[in-house]
Parts: C-alpha cells; sequence; structure tokens
C-alpha cells in the first residue's frame, strides 16, 4: 500500500501533524511555511474540484500555478465533512494531530461540530489556528473578505498611488499573505507556549489586522496629527531624496538616510553645491523643497543612464538599485543565490524566505498534490475498514 506521504525534507518542525483546512490563499500560504520547515501538512478539500483555487490560472502543463505555489508538499485528501464517515475520519486525525487550520468564516466550523472548544476536548493539545478576513470578533466577523477589499478597508490603498491618481491596489495580494505569514507566527508562538503549559490554544489571526499592522508611516502620520496622510507617489515621507528618479533612458532608485549620504550623492553625481543649499541643508529642508530637488538632481541625472549611475551612486556608499521587472528579479544573481527560485512538481516557484542553519534548503521541492492524491492511504491511516471508499 502506498505510504500517506511524499517525500519530506527534515525541519524544525519535523514530526509534527497539520490538518489544513484552509482554502485559496492566505492560510495556504500561511501552511506551506510550515511544510517547508519539515511540518507534514495533510489538506484536507472537498468533493468536487477541490480547493477553488484549482480552477484558478495561470495553468503550466495542466497545473494551476494559483494551487501549485501554496500547496507544495502537501497530501490531499478528499472529505465531505456533512458525511458521518468522513467525519470520523478527519476526528481521527485531529485527535493525533498537533495543528489543524481553517480560515472559513466565523461560525462555520463551530456549525459543522468542529469549533477549537469541541476538538481541544478531544486533544488538549492541539493548536487550533483560523486566519480569517476580520478575526473571529468585532462587527465585521461574518463579512466576506478578498485581499482587494481588505485592502481597501485598511487604508492601505489610500495611502498608495500618485497624489494626482486614484487609491491603489499593492501589486500582489498583500492581505492574503499577510494574513497567512501572521498565522504561521501565532502557531510557531502557540507551540513554543505548549512546549511549557502543555495545553494547546486557539490561534486567532484576521488579515485586515495584519494589513492594519502593515500601515507602518501612514498611521504614524496619523497617530501624530489625528488626520489621514495623503498619497505621495514612490517617495519616502520622511526621509529625502528617497524616491525614484529619471536617469537618460530609464527610472531608478535613490535611497539617502541621511545628511552624510546627502553629501556623497551630491559629489558624486557633480552637483556638489547642492549640499550647502539653504533649501537642502537638513533632511527637514530637504522633505520641506524635495520638489525642487528632485528637478535640481535630475537636470544631472538625465545627462548619464540609469546602469551608470548605478554604479557610480553605489561607489559613493549610497543606497542605489534598479527597478527590475518579474523576469529581471527571477534571473537575478541574488535570487539565485538564495535558492529562491526553486523547482516543486516541475514548476518553478518562490523558495522558502526562512534559512536555518543546520537544516538543506533544497532547489528542488515535492510539488502539490494532485486532488485526493493521498485520500485511500490516510483513510487506511486514520480511517477504519468501512470507511474505504472512493472519494465523491
Amino acid at each position: 500500500m502506498p505510504s500517506p506521504e511524499p517525500l519530506r525534507i527534515a525541519g524544525p518542525f519535523s514530526g509534527l501533524l497539520v490538518i489544513d483546512l484552509t482554502h485559496v490563499l492566505n492560510g495556504p500560504f500561511g501552511t506551506t511555511i510550515l511544510t517547508d520547515l519539515g511540518a507534514r501538512v495533510v489538506k484536507v478539500e472537498p468533493p468536487g474540484h477541490g480547493d477553488d483555487t484549482r480552477t484558478f490560472g495561470p495553468f503550466y502543463k495542466g497545473q494551476s500555478l494559483y494551487f501549485s505555489f501554496v500547496n507544495r508538499g502537501k497530501e490531499s485528501i478528499v472529505l465531505n465533512l456533512k458525511d458521518d464517515a468522513d467525519r470520523g475520519v478527519l476526528i481521527k486525525m485531529v485527535s493525533q494531530a498537533d495543528i489543524l487550520t481553517e480560515n472559513f468564516r466565523p461560525g462555520v466550523m463551530d456549525r459543522l461540530g468542529f469549533s477549537y472548544e469541541e476538538l481541544s476536548k478531544l486533544n488538549p493539545r492541539l493548536i487550533y489556528a483560523s486566519s480569517t478576513g476580520f478575526g473571529q470578533t468585532g462587527p465585521l466577523k461574518t463579512f466576506p473578505a478578498y485581499d482587494t477589499i481588505v485592502q481597501g478597508l485598511s487604508g492601505l490603498m489610500s495611502i498608495t498611488g500618485f497624489p494626482d491618481g486614484p487609491p491603489t491596489r499593492v501589486g500582489t495580494s498583500l492581505s492574503d499573505l499577510v494574513g497567512g505569514i501572521f498565522m504561521f507566527c501565532g502557531i510557531a508562538s502557540a507551540l513554543y507556549a505548549r512546549e511549557k503549559t502543555g495545553k494547546g490554544c486557539h490561534v486567532d489571526v484576521a488579515m485586515f489586522d495584519g494589513t492594519f499592522a502593515f500601515l507602518e508611516h501612514g498611521l504614524m502620520a496619523y497617530s501624530a496629527t489625528g488626520e489621514s496622510p495623503k498619497r505621495l507617489g514612490n517617495r519616502h515621507p520622511y526621509m529625502t531624496p528617497f524616491d525614484t528618479f529619471e536617469a537618460a533612458d530609464t527610472q531608478f532608485v535613490i535611497c539617502c538616510g541621511n545628511d552624510h549620504m546627502f553629501g556623497e550623492l551630491c559629489g558624486a553625481i557633480g552637483r556638489a553645491e547642492l549640499a550647502q543649499d539653504k533649501r537642502f541643508l537638513s533632511d527637514l529642508d530637504r522633505d520641506a523643497n524635495n520638489a525642487a530637488l528632485k528637478v535640481e538632481m535630475e537636470v544631472a541625472l538625465k545627462k548619464q543612464p540609469a546602469a551608470y549611475w548605478l554604479k557610480v551612486i553605489h561607489e559613493a556608499g549610497v543606497p542605489v538599485g534598479p527597478i527590475n521587472d518579474i523576469k529581471q528579479a527571477a534571473e537575478h544573481p541574488q535570487t539565485k543565490a538564495r535558492n529562491m527560485l526553486i523547482e516543486a512538481g516541475g514548476v518553478k516557484m518562490p523558495g522558502n524566505p526562512v534559512k536555518i542553519s543546520g537544516y538543506d534548503d533544497p532547489p528542488v521541492r515535492v510539488g502539490a498534490p494532485e486532488l485526493n492524491q493521498h485520500g485511500e492511504a490516510l483513510r487506511c491511516e486514520f480511517g477504519a475498514a468501512e470507511h474505504l471508499k472512493a472519494a465523491e
């Protein structure tokens, strides 16, 4: 009989069993971190087409990349949570699990009889992690949440974009991903607490909370003034020059963090006199006269291509960088050196950002499972003979 486990690498979470009821993006992103760090993650999918993202594009060699990117290395079983036999299989898995994750709207797991209160009676050491749009409390707790909804409600969209443009969504599903990261953080913290107490707990994470916590300088401005800050485009609100700039051929980025760096930058671009200009003497002065400074700098910068300035400004000790497209970023030597573009199931995807000494970080990993790929073996492991049946 085939093993229910795919080949996995050793990691700090090796030996942990995770029952993953999450779907789409925010939950699966968090449980993929657990997988990458050695945990055994069993993905429970509903009958039919399974996780909705199996039907989402883009597709590569018949695989949904949306699904594959956040489900690599997991096992898949189809369970109908309203069917008594399948519920029995899940209960048996939970009784042996270390962690259960879910991202249903609050109340759904309760109605199914799988609330934290019920499952913790079965397994007091269980860490039960919920990652939802708005958390388990508050007036919005039952509201449906997609990433862009949360970006809008959290205030993030209001500070993203240029002053003369509309509020803009960040160019990735930041709120979903933040929810997954904080779910992982909560699980790791709960595991540490369990080592001391012997008891599990309920981890309650909200995409809204995580995104709100990431507002950084936008919320600082509100705390200081009681007012909402305006959109600034690419520039920093408190450090200048800290922005994108036009060279002869394209834009690039300069990030100047203090007065000394500003002096070095002015010398490097052949405009040493700017460092003595009373409009630009301190960071506060430069910030107040940001537009004028950018015009003065670009008089020099537009005389040479970006590659020239990247070299010259870097040699002056001032942080500077290109604006890469995705292809350039994926093929960059730094990406390769950090093993951040790996292969899983024949698909190129982001690697594991968490590098831990003593553990391998292989460039080839197990891919995402086919729907119910491990169902029969898992039913044998966690069910009884009468539970062996084809998934619906």
